[in-house]
């Protein structure tokens, strides 16, 4: 049986329009910023810690073309829910078994993510959130994404394994380290390389 998401939770935009983007979003769906640094910004419009991400192409890339090249400009990803861990993971498991494999494992600190790509390239994140309540979500973004706004990379056979051998479900969903910062990864690169034990 197939394991499907219990909803749709964010996108995410890759932009030279960094401060024009989160302005505009701002107006037209009333979003409010949960947190932003010069490179990415995170905005929401419900109780959800974030509905929209924004990258700024000029930073991450600086050398990759104006605001009107679409090359790098466009959606980076979009992301869904899954009910518990356990359901996230029984997908990979499921997904595994068929040949597909995630690109990017990370622990966001918010959520538990799986990155897939499909054929087209088309990227998805695949995730559980951390907290049970998104005031606690809030309040971890604003605590900790200066330090680390991107993740810190898992192994999801470890975890897998952690998951069938008792671990508690609630001991892999607390970031328990902001280091080290996970690069960005995308389908269209070499894939996922397991992070050192």
């Amino acid at each position: 049986m197939t394991i499907a998401p219990v909803k749709f939770v964010h996108v995410v935009y890759r932009t030279r329009r960094f401060d024009e983007m989160i302005d505009w979003y701002k107006t037209v769906f009333g979003a409010r910023v949960q947190y932003q640094d010069p490179g990415l910004a995170f905005l929401t419009y419900d109780d959800e810690h974030h509905r929209f991400a924004f990258a700024n192409m000029d930073l991450i890339d600086p050398t990759g073309g104006g605001p009107d090249d679409r090359g790098s400009i466009g959606v980076d990803h979009v992301a869904y829910t899954y009910a518990s861990l356990s359901d996230l993971f029984d997908k990979y498991i499921e997904l595994k078994a068929e040949g597909i494999t995630p690109y990017w494992c990370v622990h966001h600190g918010i959520t538990v993510s799986m990155y897939y790509g499909d054929p087209d390239g088309n990227q998805m994140e695949f995730q559980i959130d951390s907290f049970a309540d998104n005031d606690d979500a809030n309040a971890f973004m604003y605590r900790t994404f200066a330090t680390n706004p991107i993740g810190v990379e898992f192994d999801p056979d470890a975890w897998v394994a952690d998951l069938r051998s008792g671990t508690p479900a609630a001991d892999l969903l607390a970031r328990k380290t902001d280091l080290p910062v996970s690069p960005l990864r995308n389908a269209r690169s070499d894939g996922f390389v397991l992070p050192s034990h």
